[in-house]
């Protein structure tokens, strides 16, 4: 297990697809670097109990703005710590439940959504000294001069299974919906003309078909320990 020689100063981004560990993964970072931590879906999540509850129809994207900006959105930068509010109420459960799920790629596509949270964004890491931010297009735009990007990836089949057991899903069939529901909001993001889903051209793209979480962090903290700041590249 690597550990840095001397303390963590800077950003890390960790884009990547639906499904591939990307939470567990930066928050160990986080905790191994010292660095505060930003869950950037979760804002986009929380944004979309806001769309629900209000009854606004999704596909309604000026009203769908609207209800973005005033809903009070908050979510922490503790890695140990989830915190996730709307309006004042906890929403950190009910964020990851499947009627969320289904209608939060629809939500984020609204590019008045995303200015709103990308700006929420940069302003919640802008004072701290050590970051890490993960997401879908923080490499990409949320922070383009990040110390280092990565792009976390795995197999559709792989990131079906892992969401499986986070959700406690055995049946085979099921499993294989998961799948495609995973495939579908692959290229309903990555195909969105807002900051669609892709790496960033300098990002290290790692595959943790094979991986462990714990393998995950460990190569990624190695990578932060040697980064160089975009600032300074030759």
């Amino acid at each position: 297990m690597s550990t840095p020689q001397t303390p963590f100063r800077g950003s890390v981004t960790l884009d990547g697809p639906s499904g591939t560990g990307k939470s567990t993964v930066a928050r160990g970072v986080a905790a191994r670097l010292g660095a505060a931590y930003l869950d950037t879906g979760a804002m986009y999540r929380a944004a979309t109990v806001a769309v629900l509850d209000s009854g606004v129809d999704p596909a309604d994207a000026e009203a769908v703005a609207r209800t973005v900006a005033e809903a009070g959105i908050v979510v922490g930068t503790e890695a140990g710590t989830e915190r996730v509010e709307v309006g004042g109420a906890d929403v950190a459960t009910r964020i990851r439940g499947a009627e969320v799920t289904r209608a939060v790629s629809a939500v984020s596509a609204v590019p008045a959504v995303r200015r709103q949270l990308v700006a929420q964004q940069r302003a919640l890491v802008a004072g701290a000294e050590a970051v890490v931010v993960e997401g879908r297009d923080i490499g990409t735009v949320v922070l383009p001069d990040a110390t280092l990007k990565v792009y976390l990836t795995a197999a559709p089949e792989v990131r079906a299974q892992r969401r499986a057991g986070q959700l406690g899903v055995t049946d085979a069939a099921e499993i294989a919906a998961l799948a495609v529901d995973l495939r579908r909001r692959d290229e309903y993001d990555s195909s969105r003309a807002d900051s669609p889903l892709r790496p960033a051209a300098d990002a290290v793209v790692v595959d943790s078909s094979d991986l462990s979480q714990a393998q995950v962090v460990d190569r990624i903290v190695l990578l932060a320990e040697t980064a160089v700041p975009a600032g300074d590249r030759t």
